[in-house]
């Protein structure tokens, strides 16, 4: 019998403003339908943070808690204890007195637990249901960058790359559920671990929000015309380098010929990298935007051209509900379950986006027949409540019923 549950996420689940916090933010509320929910979570910063009574009205209680702990101090963390650096940026003496307390009450019945970092704070000796949404494969994430940089970055990130796997091995053998992002992910995670209790809980996008017909800001004129645009968390590396890869490679073929071409890089936290790519031929750099889909209504065409992508990319998802034409990479289009040339355009490498990109600003009326049959097809499968339709029984299910 579900009594209460308690939430635990590595970011506020409030609100739902970049990928992480807008399925957390949706899981929660499909918690909430099903019992009182006790949430511990972290901010990033004082933005966050005064965000935490937002939530007052919908959960039983919650524990927000500024994190600040830096890089330097979680790595050293990490060789004294053998636990990965990503889990110890997020070991928090308060938080674990939080959980402590919450569960000392007897009420909690379920423990949901959104991103690895947070299981550590789940006591082995506790006797109820444990949901893990692991959302990604982070460990292979890590791998995947051990074969970049110096011989210390080299070695750092295939040592994270190790321990986290080691990690994520444990924590599945021990929850009565593992969730990842897409079967893709579930099938990788399966191959990696011992675990037996591995589902795929997919992404959603709210139509009604992201909408080209709902009310919002317009890019008022005169705004950049042609103009492509990329949105994401800047100070993500894998969008850093998907930026980076773009703006330096496929713009100058592009502005070949379509000279008045303008590259909008949307988002949050610009790296001084990011920062820099401004000082390149039509190249802009907006930081943070008051409503993303004011730009994305303005694009032409928008690109997630990322080399390095796990999951399903809400990016992506944004934009076709949007309408617009999308240019994505093989990567970034894994986990998600559309038709190349029918709903986006899936393009190998910079070249070949350049090239599909210069294509799409020739002919706009390809690109908006494909942008229209690209939001049909988001509003018939990618709608929240769809998504989660597996979530009850998923709450319910035990690792000796599931084996």
């Amino acid at each position: 019998m579900m009594r209460e549950i308690l939430f635990l996420a590595h970011r506020i689940p409030w609100p739902a403003d970049r990928g992480d916090k807008i399925r957390s933010h949706h899981i929660l509320k499909r918690l909430c339908e099903m019992a009182p929910v006790h949430v511990g979570a972290f901010a990033d910063d004082d933005r966050d943070m005064g965000f935490a009574k937002a939530m007052d009205d919908l959960v039983a209680s919650h524990h927000i808690e500024l994190r600040r702990k830096p890089q330097w101090q979680a790595g050293l963390e990490s060789l004294a204890t053998g636990q990965p650096v990503s889990v110890r940026s997020f070991a928090s003496p308060a938080m674990q007195n939080w959980v402590d307390s919450k569960l000392a009450t007897g009420r909690i019945s379920h423990i949901f637990c959104f991103s690895g970092q947070m299981a550590q704070y789940v006591p082995a000796e506790f006797d109820g249901h444990f949901v893990m949404d692991f959302v990604d494969v982070d460990s292979a994430k890590f791998e995947s960058y051990s074969g970049e940089g110096s011989m210390f970055i080299r070695w750092v990130n295939g040592r994270e790359g190790r321990l986290l796997r080691d990690f994520e091995s444990g924590v599945a053998g021990r929850a009565d559920a593992s969730l990842l992002v897409s079967e893709n992910e579930a099938a990788l995670f399966r191959s990696r671990t011992s675990a037996v209790n591995v589902s795929a809980l997919g992404n959603g996008i709210d139509t009604l929000y992201y909408d080209p017909g709902a009310a919002y800001k317009k890019l008022h004129p005169p705004f950049p015309d042609p103009l492509i645009v990329f949105t994401g968390q800047m100070d993500y590396r894998p969008n850093i380098e998907a930026v980076s890869d773009f703006a330096r490679h496929a713009m100058p073929m592009i502005r070949t010929r379509h000279p008045e071409t303008t590259f909008a890089i949307v988002g949050r936290n610009p790296t001084q990298a990011v920062s820099d790519l401004s000082m390149l031929p039509g190249v802009q750099v907006t930081g943070a935007v008051e409503d993303v889909r004011t730009w994305l209504a303005a694009a032409d065409v928008v690109v997630a051209p990322l080399r390095i992508a796990r999951g399903i990319q809400n990016k992506v998802l944004e934009a076709m509900a949007m309408a617009r034409p999308v240019v994505v990479s093989p990567a970034a289009a894994e986990g998600i379950i559309a038709v190349h040339e029918q709903h986006f355009y899936i393009e190998r490498d910079v070249r070949a986006e350049a090239e599909r990109v210069c294509a799409l600003l020739s002919e706009t009326s390809a690109g908006m027949a494909v942008g229209k049959a690209a939001r049909a097809h988001v509003i018939a499968h990618y709608e929240w409540q769809s998504q989660l339709a597996p979530f009850g029984p998923i709450m319910d299910a035990t690792r000796e019923v599931s084996r």
